[in-house]
């Protein structure tokens, strides 16, 4: 066995290893597009929701155009309580969040590189993310009886990119896990979000089960 192989298999047994003290940590190319994209998608969706809900408050018996029927009825979220946890519509939380994500995922395709305390700050705000698009889940399927189109491609977006960063953030060294997790992690990222995606699916599936399939 060569020496080169025999270096190439340590460092795979090893792991990523945390980046020396001073140095930042950068992200791969596909990891930065994948921030751009859901960023995107997140700030596509909180833009057209604030439009409607501006429309909304202007004439109430405005129907938003993703109103398709009586479980797919963005007025009936938008006109709920739940719709402004913090006072304000929650879109507008959505504005600028997302916005962050796609800036980080452009530095990143510049190859930035940030240090320890930034990925975990962003990894908290990301997992409270996540936290809030679950509350809002079970608000809108249990509480409000109505779905949200543009609700979902947030709650996607938020997701995916949760997942995707706790990834890299253990694969790196900056979040502590077992070398199996790490190993996991290399090769099979992508079970997490569609494990998460698809129990939501599943969710949404047997709360309407009778208006589906009728």
């Amino acid at each position: 066995m060569s020496k080169t192989t025999t270096e190439r298999d340590s460092a795979i047994d090893e792991g990523p290893r945390p980046a020396p003290a001073g140095e930042g940590v950068g992200g791969s190319r596909a990891y930065a597009i994948l921030l751009v994209i859901t960023g995107l998608a997140g700030l596509l969706a909180s833009w057209v929701i604030t439009l409607d809900k501006f429309k909304l408050l202007e004439d109430p018996n405005f129907t938003p155009a993703c109103s398709l029927n009586p479980v797919v009825s963005c007025g009936n979220i938008m006109k709920s309580d739940q719709a402004s946890a913090f006072g304000f519509p929650n879109p507008m939380l959505g504005l600028v969040t997302y916005a962050i994500i796609v800036c980080v995922g452009v530095s990143l395709l510049a190859r930035a590189r940030f240090p320890r305390w930034y990925w975990l700050t962003m990894n908290a705000g990301m997992l409270f993310g996540v936290g809030f698009c679950t509350w809002l889940m079970y608000q809108s399927l249990y509480n409000i009886n109505s779905l949200c189109l543009w609700c979902c491609l947030a709650w996607v977006a938020t997701i995916t990119m949760f997942w995707y960063t706790t990834s890299h953030n253990v694969r790196h060294g900056l979040l502590p896990a077992p070398r199996g997790l790490r190993g996991f992690l290399d090769e099979f990222t992508w079970v997490l979000p569609v494990m998460h995606i698809g129990i939501i699916g599943m969710l949404i599936l047997t709360r309407w089960w009778d208006f589906w399939t009728s």
